[in-house]
């Protein structure tokens, strides 16, 4: 006991000395070229952006506010200016299929040009049409073409006539079309006089006029191909008559496509299908001209051309990032338009997505965004799978709708992906999607604090100049670096490291620059940066007030001070919308005779989380292997978390359950000046935990409230001691003796702290010395193991008894 002291004031914070910085103020510092400490990552990085096989693209993991998307845009942007323009895309009319559109590549910027061309052509088309087939050529070949059909349509009706009048029968034509009469003298018979002649004649006539009906059959049998023959004659003028005007509105877009052969099939296509329809331009000539622009749009929309990607002003390749993944946004989507109550669509109506406009470039995506969109990530995959980009909707949802849609060509998939999100999704994807480890190669594992050495502090003084600038911030003196490097280590929870979370840095620098400017000053120095800390901690700190105050009053019952048996002051951590506080809580134990079990409250009611109940085994262990190793454990114990009502998880109170359950077993009280954190393992070895500076200062601010006295204190593990990064007042309180943080390695240091006796070490022949805190915890289990066999013994006896009675009467 006597060697184990309180740590010095000097040790419970590394203090960073102003002294060590050459500079002033950070105007003198340049600029950091890049985020310090992720040199791992930032070369995964390059190496993943640079590999262009198939399957290298790149996941970028580790904590919010590390400077991922920065660092992975400052790459992109060193990579995008070297990469080559990827061409325009664009769709074409399918005149074979209209409902399969063509895909178009162009180079850059030829695209938007080629729109623009056929703009002013379908412009120009319309009245050019019109001027052909409104000239006198045409007009007068029409007409000499529909005239020479009615005429020999005529004439032979008319030869018809002549020759059935030579052999007695007239041919009528009447509203219900042709007829055929007998005559007599050259006049048409009556009824009366048909039916009044002699039946051989009348039969004769009949017959005559059957042949004659079969003739004038096969003569209108011949009028269909006569004005097929005529429209098509037609088809041929207008034909002719577009031939010259169409050819002429093509002559300049040929020339300037001439050497795009792909460009020049679709004005073949273009032209044969204009001529082909000549018949439709010239059964619209005469209409009238209303609706002239909606008539340009919908007649001659097939002869668009639909500019997918326009990359007439990227430079490089294209970085595109797409902060709502969602599948349409991704692989893009055909939109619809209601006419006349239907549902229709063209490919006008197809739209990019995202891995369109990133094709030969970079996308970047976050990938809880992603994961959160229904059919994304399976599109997504796809895409990267098939080297392909198909628009359409997702399998999944293919039968929801019976709408008639589109299916575009697909376009190539070259596009380096880019996803962001943490650990646990990295790892999560890579154990449960057999896709992911073969799309996604390349693992970017971002570092959230770096070594704490005098090299690193010059570099984080400088990425805290970077972040300064960036903000637009006044200069930092060296005091206020000097503060941000210690609470950077503060971030970190250690004292020999560097927190780069540079998110919550530039937070605090803006908010110190604030008070600076409030109290126009001209450079932020530590005062600023305390106030700004402690400005944060007050917005956050409502409910850990409301916790100090409910022990104040007695609601919540932690003691500070006195002794008692069997209870203990625990230390936990709360963490609540990103701040994060310590609070003591009580935890009671209770021992009794029984069968070596070991209750553990809080797993019990399903409160304890499994890291939690995995401590308490652990401890159950390390009592029966140290006091039972050669007889049985006959004790019943109990341990809870008092007036604790939600999730209790980790092993960081494993110290203070065992030393409350052998202060119950030995009956020794337990100071409750004092507050412990720390696991243990099965040998009793006192195990480093996380979140020492905020549990210690949770009961320190509990002690300071009621006062300090000397007593009171914290015992931490030794592993942890290197973490402190502790407020200042509290290091003044240590300072001055009135408040004391014990550091042990072992439960018997913790507990001869917690108790004021020695732990007691066996002799060569296992025997503990008296008034020890082993000994008496030997002896409370000797004393139980005793009653046990005593109760046993007796049990067997009395079982033995009433058994031979019971004989005696079947006797």
């Amino acid at each position: 006991m006597a060697d184990l002291l309180p740590l010095a004031a000097d040790s419970l914070c590394v203090r960073c000395a102003p002294e060590t910085f050459a500079f002033e103020d950070t105007t003198s510092l340049a600029d950091v070229p890049g985020v310090v400490g992720q040199g791992r990552a930032e070369e995964a990085l390059r190496f993943g952006l640079a590999m262009r096989q198939p399957g290298y693209h790149v996941f970028v993991l580790g904590d919010p506010g590390t400077g991922r998307h920065a660092t992975v845009f400052r790459l992109l942007h060193e990579f995008s200016p070297i990469g080559e323009v990827p061409p325009d895309l664009c769709y074409l009319h399918n005149f074979d299929d209209p409902q399969r559109p063509r895909l178009l590549t162009l180079a850059a910027g030829r695209g938007a040009a080629l729109r623009a061309d056929m703009q002013a052509f379908i412009a120009d088309l319309g009245p050019a049409i019109e001027a052909a087939l409104a000239s006198d050529t045409y007009s007068n070949r029409v007409d000499s073409l529909q005239d020479a059909h009615k005429t020999r349509e005529e004439k032979a009706l008319r030869d018809l006539g002549e020759a059935c009048a030579a052999d007695g029968v007239s041919l009528l034509q009447t509203p219900e079309g042709f007829v055929f009469a007998p005559t007599k003298d050259g006049q048409t018979m009556s009824p009366e006089d048909f039916e009044a002649l002699a039946p051989e004649i009348r039969a004769a006539v009949e017959e005559k006029v059957g042949a004659w009906s079969d003739r004038l059959a096969d003569l209108l049998e011949r009028f269909p191909g006569w004005r097929k023959e005529l429209h098509e004659a037609m088809q041929r003028a207008a034909y002719d008559a577009l031939t010259p005007a169409v050819s002429h509105l093509m002559r300049g877009l040929r020339e300037r496509y001439a050497d795009l052969p792909t460009v020049q099939s679709f004005f073949d296509a273009i032209r044969s299908d204009i001529l082909a329809s000549g018949g439709e331009w010239a059964s619209q000539e005469g209409e009238e001209e209303e609706g002239a622009e909606d008539e340009a749009r919908t007649t001659f929309h097939r002869y668009q051309v639909k500019v997918l990607v326009d990359h007439s002003a990227t430079s490089g390749a294209p970085v595109v990032c797409e902060d709502n993944p969602t599948f349409s946004n991704l692989i893009g989507r055909i939109e619809h338009i209601s006419q006349m109550g239907a549902l229709v669509t063209n490919f006008s109506l197809i739209r990019a997505g995202a891995l369109h406009r990133a094709c030969g470039g970079y996308l970047v995506i976050d990938v809880e965004r992603l994961l959160m969109q229904p059919f994304a990530w399976e599109g997504l995959k796809r895409a990267l799978r098939s080297g392909e980009i198909r628009i359409e909707p997702p399998a999944e949802a293919q039968g929801w709708s019976n709408m008639l849609t589109l299916e575009p060509e697909a376009v190539p998939c070259d596009v380096k992906v880019v996803l962001v999100g943490d650990r646990e999704m990295f790892y999560l994807l890579t154990e449960n999607d057999p896709d992911f480890p073969e799309l996604f190669k390349v693992a970017a594992d971002f570092d959230e604090d770096m070594l704490r050495n005098d090299a690193n502090v010059e570099r984080y003084a400088a990425l805290l100049a970077t972040l300064g600038r960036a903000s637009a911030l006044l200069p930092f003196d060296r005091t206020g670096i000097a503060r941000l490097v210690e609470h950077g280590a503060r971030l970190a929870e250690d004292a020999g490291r560097l927190s780069l979370q540079t998110r919550l840095l530039a937070d605090v620098m803006r908010e110190a620059d604030f008070h600076a400017r409030a109290l126009q000053l001209a450079v932020v120095g530590r005062e600023q940066v305390e106030a700004a800390i402690a400005s944060r901690l007050r917005r956050s700190g409502r409910y850990a007030e409301r916790v100090i105050e409910s022990m104040i009053d007695g609601t919540t019952l932690i003691s500070t001070a006195g002794a008692r048996c069997g209870q203990i002051n625990a230390l936990v951590v709360v963490e609540l919308a990103g701040e994060r506080f310590g609070h003591p809580v009580r935890v009671t134990a209770t021992a009794r005779l029984g069968e070596g079990d070991v209750v553990d409250i809080e797993r019990e009611t399903e409160l304890g989380g499994a890291i939690h109940s995995k401590g308490v085994l652990i401890l159950s262990a390390f009592l029966a292997a140290r006091y039972a190793r050669h007889q049985p454990l006959s004790l019943s114990a109990s341990l809870v978390f008092e007036q604790s009502y939600s999730p209790v998880e980790g092993d960081s109170a494993s110290l203070a359950e065992l030393c409350a359950l052998l202060s119950a077993l030995a009956q020794i009280p337990i100071r409750q000046s004092f507050a412990v954190t720390g696991s243990v393992n099965q040998f009793g070895e006192v195990q480093a935990i996380g979140g020492v500076n905020e549990k210690i200062e949770g009961f320190f601010d509990l002690c300071a409230v009621r006062g300090l006295t000397g007593e009171q204190g914290v015992v931490i593990p030794r592993t942890s001691v290197r973490h402190l990064m502790l407020r200042e007042d509290v290091v003044e309180a240590a300072r001055k003796g009135t408040f004391r943080i014990f550091a042990v390695a072992t439960v018997d240091e913790a507990m001869e702290v917690l108790t004021g006796l020695s732990a007691g070490v066996a002799d060569a022949k296992g025997v503990m010395p008296r008034a020890t805190v082993n000994y008496r915890v030997a002896a409370a289990l000797s004393a139980m193991i005793a009653a046990k066999h005593a109760f046993d013994h007796g049990a067997a006896a009395r079982h033995g008894r009433s058994r031979r009675r019971h004989e005696g009467d079947n006797d």
